[in-house]
């Protein structure tokens, strides 16, 4: 692995890290010894083509997908030695953004919004789901949208909802699988600038899995390129980008 120089994080406390982790499925290496960590109320991007083992390892990260080796420590819970109770207490504290954003089709936005307050926080109270709903909605600026159904609703509008329904629980750490993916070039640039606008606004610690040069350049404070499954080079955005690195170097070259 190539470690290009960067300076953005200094001595912030590490939230998670991952060190030697492994995953196979039917004999076929999807990750390769990785290791990372991230720090507080930092960006780090994950970038990769498709099929490089991105959203695996994030996956991985919450347990959705159990490693066949290494150390998962996230918040300062071993993720792979978890029982059950404490693996969902701290998934309550890391909020997931799916790729496709994972809306219930049968629910509105509204309902969409409360199902993991009362799934996880065993909310009922009427007033008191509704004031989140609102507030949740606001930080993606979508008001108005609470009794739509996501039928109704653009690809942006649906990664939006997506993210606020991650909010809501006020999570510590933010993952985020392919953010833009599927949008228009303008729309991916609003949901870069929501990216930033939760991390200034929940000192949120993210992990963002992309292969889009713009979203990592726009939200990054650190990226580390996973080529084949395996750590290539990690830096800033800017010393990744300069490599001549036959690997990296087309991702930039287009």
């Amino acid at each position: 692995m190539v470690d290009a120089t960067n300076d953005t994080v200094g001595n912030k406390a590490i939230v998670a890290f991952l060190h030697n982790v492994k995953k196979s499925f039917n004999g076929v290496e999807v990750l390769k010894d990785i290791s990372l960590e991230l720090h507080q109320s930092e960006n780090l991007v994950i970038l990769g083509r498709s099929g490089s083992g991105k959203s695996v390892l994030i996956k991985c990260m919450v347990g959705l997908i159990e490693a066949d080796d290494g150390d998962i420590n996230v918040l300062g819970y071993d993720v792979r030695h978890l029982e059950p109770k404490a693996l969902n207490e701290m998934r309550q504290q890391v909020g997931f953004s799916f790729q496709s954003s994972a809306l219930y089709d049968s629910m509105t936005v509204q309902q969409n919004l409360e199902f993991p307050l009362t799934r996880n926080l065993g909310l009922t109270n009427k007033t008191e789901l509704n004031d989140k709903v609102i507030i949740a909605l606001q930080d993606v600026g979508l008001e108005g949208t609470a009794q739509k159904m996501p039928a109704e609703l653009s690809g942006g509008m649906k990664k939006r909802i997506g993210i606020a329904r991650t909010l809501i629980l006020n999570p510590k750490i933010m993952l985020y699988d392919e953010p833009t993916a599927g949008l228009d070039p303008i729309t991916a640039s609003e949901i870069n600038e929501l990216i930033l606008s939760v991390r200034e606004k929940y000192k949120t610690s993210s992990l963002i899995i992309t292969h889009d040069i713009s979203c990592a350049r726009h939200t990054s404070d650190r990226v580390i390129a996973l080529v084949d499954g395996k750590t290539k080079m990690e830096g800033t955005f800017d010393a990744i980008k300069d490599t001549s690195d036959a690997d990296l170097a087309p991702f930039f070259n287009y």
